[in-house]
């Protein structure tokens, strides 16, 4: 009996080790996260309608405090706990009130922060860095990591997360995050990082900026030491693998910031539930009028009909499959090509309509190669959802 007790002891201590040992790991970076977790001082200012300034505490910034400015609005009805966004703008935006009343007018309280040292009408005196691109793209020293925009911005908004969750009116349960471009980028660290949040959605920002990006000749110029530095404190590809919350990526084709190579290398580092939308020529800016991202939110926090979810693509004698799931009607499944090679920005891309048959879409591929190409499927939300694109180098056997 003794021996039996001893032999199942041994038998859960290396279960417990083995679980212990291949339990996925968050990277932190150089930030305290139990600190930016606490909830900073806030001063509301000046209300109008359902909008209200509010500034709050940032990370101390060339040895002085620092403020944060954001807006903060709630639905017109009811009194809570609603869900709730945080929103992250881009390179030369600002915190912008529309973009939070856009999610205030579908039921949501939103958040929108500045993240250049910006109040409603200026620089503020007490703001943090810039966002140029001499800020961001520097050489530092690892006791300089925490001057770098990149650790202020991602702190500002993490810090904005504790602020929005200790709200009366806010259900801190149901709380998400999108961005736009360097919004976008900053989205995909701190959903690695932030494992309050439940859902996220960054546009057009991806990691392996360093490989393939817009700003290589500033990579270039560069010691490999300073490069390898930047991107292990501050690549979004060092902390995808942390993201445990459904996140949805929207990118379009021909990204000028933003490829879809790196973008591809990005989005396959996260190792919970993904979506993917591609959408051939996309323009970039400062847009928060996507369905797919009113929707893939609203799925997430509301409990609405989620987006379809595709299959990856099977390829087998000139012919491109997947199949879908989806509770809302599929209007247009389509077949996205490329046969040009070279930058990815400046491909032309073409597309086709594709079949579909009971949860199957099918279609046949041009003969060119080398090829690029993605299956699509559109619903009747006018939400597209992509598979991931698939190169191929080898012509077609006769």
């Amino acid at each position: 009996m003794k021996r039996n007790v001893l032999l199942l002891s041994v038998v859960l201590a290396f279960i417990v080790g083995c679980i212990t040992v291949t339990a996925p790991q968050r990277f932190g970076g150089p930030w305290d996260m139990k600190a930016l977790h606490s909830v900073p001082a806030a001063t509301w200012g000046q209300k109008t309608n359902l909008t209200q300034e509010v500034y709050y505490e940032g990370e101390p910034f060339q040895g002085k405090p620092t403020r944060i400015f954001a807006y903060y609005t709630r639905p017109a009805q009811g009194n809570g706990p609603f869900p709730a966004m945080l929103l992250v703008h881009g390179g030369g935006g600002k915190a912008f009130r529309e973009w939070a009343e856009h999610w205030a007018q579908r039921g949501y309280v939103a958040l929108a922060m500045d993240l250049a040292g910006n109040g409603p009408d200026g620089r503020l005196p007490d703001g943090g860095p810039d966002q140029s691109n001499e800020n961001k793209l520097r050489d530092f020293s690892d006791a300089e990591a925490n001057q770098m925009w990149s650790y202020q911005a991602v702190a500002a908004v993490i810090r904005g997360h504790s602020l929005l969750a200790a709200q009366k009116e806010v259900d801190r349960n149901r709380i998400g995050i999108t961005g736009i471009s360097w919004g976008g980028y900053l989205t995909c660290i701190v959903a690695g990082l932030d494992d309050r949040l439940k859902a996220a959605v960054p546009v057009y920002g991806c990691g392996f900026l360093d490989e393939t990006s817009a700003w290589l000749e500033r990579f270039a110029k560069m010691s490999d030491t300073q490069r390898k530095r930047w991107v292990d404190n501050f690549d979004p590809s060092r902390y995808l693998g942390g993201v445990h919350c459904p996140i949805l990526f929207l990118n379009g084709s021909n990204d000028f910031a933003y490829p879809l190579d790196s973008y591809q290398k990005s989005y396959e580092q996260v190792k919970g539930p993904m979506t993917l939308s591609v959408k051939i020529r996309l323009p970039h800016g400062h847009i928060w009028t996507f369905n797919e991202v009113d929707y893939f939110v609203d799925s997430v926090l509301k409990g609405g009909e989620p987006l379809p979810k595709l299959k990856p693509m099977k390829i087998a004698d000139g012919v491109v499959t997947t199949t879908f799931d989806s509770k809302v009607a599929i209007v247009r499944a389509e077949l996205n090509y490329t046969t040009d090679v070279g930058e990815w920005q400046k491909r032309l891309w073409n597309i086709v309509p594709a079949e579909m048959s009971d949860g199957k879409v099918t279609a046949k591929l041009p003969t060119e190669r080398p090829l690029v190409c993605y299956l699509s499927v559109t619903d009747r939300r006018d939400v597209t959802v992509s598979a991931p694109h698939v190169e191929l180098a080898v012509s077609p056997a006769r």
